[in-house]
């Protein structure tokens, strides 16, 4: 099993930056692809970001891609989201994933999810 803990949302304008990290602990995190999704009030949870198991591969839904990027330390067991030039469309629910549930996931591995962290953009 994978706990999950995120942390580093807020409120912050238009254009503006965020770094989102997730803490990992379980046995096996370098070998766990890990994700990011979010979810605002009224939506389904999209697919936001993803990173394969070693680091080596990345990729990003085509609303983020040029503005955020994903990376990962295995030594700190840890996942971050940085966000640069956020729009208001970009507020949500940030989640962490792990495991399953990603585009690097196997379809049959067990899904793993962080409590949230809120991302509000304003106008």
């Amino acid at each position: 099993q994978v706990q999950l803990v995120e942390s580093g949302g807020g409120l912050v304008q238009a254009g503006g930056s965020l770094r989102l990290s997730c803490a990992a602990s379980g046995r096996t995190f370098s070998s766990y692809a890990m994700g990011w999704f979010r979810q605002a009030p009224g939506k389904e949870r999209e697919f936001v970001a993803a990173i394969s198991w070693s680091g080596g591969s990345t990729y990003y839904a085509d609303s983020v891609k040029g503005r955020f990027t994903i990376s990962r330390d295995n030594a700190k067991n840890t996942v971050y989201l940085q966000m640069n030039s956020l729009k208001p469309e970009d507020t949500a629910v940030y989640y962490c994933n792990a495991d399953g549930g990603n585009p690097y996931s196997d379809p049959l591995a067990p899904v793993y999810w962080g409590q949230g962290t809120q991302v509000t953009v304003s106008s």
